[in-house]
């Protein structure tokens, strides 16, 4: 265990955890709605510090992360535990059903990095599970990453307090953050939470500097319909017209299974709608197409890609071969 950060005091020896939105306060010996951060005696403690449920090496495009070191790996790691309870999750049996993985074996911030460095990975992903709920172990694999000039990457669900964000953000260097929907009501009854600290994530995650990529994973009857994707696309579009937007096939799971899987027409529709927003970049996922990247000025195809392998690139030297569109500010490689 390792005492956590941003958390305050209160009387009675019960704390207010301030890691994130929900902003728990918790009694003495219990846990936070993550289920992984315990009020013992007045302090607050993170119980899966050096505890890692998963470790993996993950091609970049997985994350997914399309514009960020095109075809390089991530050495992908998680604890249990989540601060959302969405019903269509599919890492549940890590990410909900806790208690039994907890453990007792520790792999400290060296080994991970040492071990991603073996791997020849150009990243560590904090990922499978929300990052923001084991952020003092995150943070110091990602503080010894830099030194060791590894990258970090959040794959995130956004819902993080804006404080732990502004802390961390020296260290993280991209992120793919879900916006699940446009609508507040879905966040309360999907995820048990809400939107606008995920708006005001992403603004922040931006602002810091950080290359960020959006998913939307779109649930039949639930956030696809034509004015919420809309909303979305011009949300992203109002930030920046080049970050890439991720809209993915959905498959009933865990506690969604009332929902139609994800029509490839459905996707083809949230990318029509993105385009007619103005997006330079749309992606789909977990169907096999629309996975390609073309240049925004000329449409020249410049990344062809069939899952999450790179079946061929046509980028020299950051710019387009056809018209010499300065791709610089679009996709991150080791030429920039």
């Amino acid at each position: 265990m390792k005492e956590a950060v941003f958390y305050k005091a209160l009387e009675n020896k019960k704390v207010q955890c301030n890691l994130c939105p929900h902003h728990c306060i918790i009694q003495p010996d219990n846990t936070g709605i993550c289920q992984v951060r315990k009020n013992i005696d007045g302090i607050l403690y993170s119980l899966v510090y050096e505890k890692p449920i998963a470790q993996s090496v993950d091609p970049i495009e997985k994350k997914p992360l399309f514009h960020f070191y095109p075809g390089t790996k991530a050495y992908s790691i998680a604890t249990v535990g989540c601060n959302l309870k969405c019903m269509n999750c599919q890492n549940y049996d890590i990410s909900q059903q806790v208690v039994s993985f907890f453990g007792t074996s520790l792999v400290s911030a060296d080994q991970i990095v040492t071990a991603a460095i073996k791997s020849d990975a150009t990243s560590i992903a904090y990922t499978y599970t929300e990052p923001t709920i084991f952020y003092e172990y995150a943070y110091d694999i990602a503080e010894l990453a830099h030194k060791k000039n590894l990258k970090n990457v959040v794959v995130t669900n956004g819902f993080t307090s804006l404080e732990a964000l502004d802390h961390i953000s020296p260290l993280i260097d991209a992120a793919n953050i879900d916006l699940k929907a446009m609508s507040d009501s879905f966040y309360k009854k999907v995820c048990k939470a809400r939107l606008q600290p995920v708006l005001d994530a992403i603004v922040r995650y931006y602002e810091h500097g950080i290359w960020i990529e959006i998913t939307t994973l779109l649930i039949p009857g639930y956030n696809d319909s034509e004015q919420e994707l809309q909303q979305i696309a011009e949300f992203i579009y109002s930030i920046d017209k080049k970050i890439p937007w991720h809209v993915t096939a959905f498959h009933p799971t865990y506690k969604l299974t009332d929902a139609e899987p994800t029509t490839s027409e459905i996707l083809e529709k949230a990318v029509s709608i993105g385009q007619k927003a103005g997006l330079n970049y749309i992606y789909q996922g977990n169907l096999l197409q629309g996975e390609d990247t073309f240049c925004p000025k000329c449409h020249n195809l410049l990344i062809k890609r069939r899952g999450f392998h790179i079946m061929e690139n046509n980028i020299s030297k950051q710019r387009c071969p056809r018209c010499n569109y300065n791709l610089n500010k679009d996709i991150i490689t080791n030429d920039n």
